[in-house]
């Protein structure tokens, strides 16, 4: 079965920075797009980045442009998400996903599978 283990989150002060893994299994990673999605408290999911099999083609929220790199080790079967420059608003619990689609209507995403989470706290 489908498994995502996401591990890496913590407490930071803004400005600071967090790496962000995924351990998948249960599935071919490699052939796979993946996802980060994040949900803050009182909020629904918003889609974080995306990145294509081969690592190479990546796309990211516009409110983190610039402050993220998604990148995969498919020899590891691992995603990873750096994040810089953290800001308080970037505070959420943030999940590795496969399967993601976009509502039509609201843009939100519609996730198929997701792991577990991983709490990003930014504060001072």
């Amino acid at each position: 079965q489908v498994q995502l283990v996401e591990s890496g989150g913590g407490f930071v002060q803004p400005g600071g920075s967090l790496r962000l893994s995924c351990a998948a299994s249960g599935f071919t990673f490699s052939d796979t797009w993946m996802y980060w999605v994040r949900q803050a408290p009182g909020k629904g999911f918003e889609w974080v980045s995306t990145i294509n099999p081969g690592g190479d083609l990546t796309n990211y929220v516009d409110s983190m442009k610039g402050r993220l790199t998604i990148s995969r080790d498919n020899t590891k079967n691992t995603l990873y998400l750096q994040m810089n420059s953290l800001k308080s608003e970037d505070s959420a619990v943030y999940y590795c996903a496969k399967d993601v689609q976009r509502d039509p209507v609201t843009r939100a995403p519609l996730i198929g599978y997701r792991g577990q989470g991983t709490q990003v706290s930014v504060s001072s």
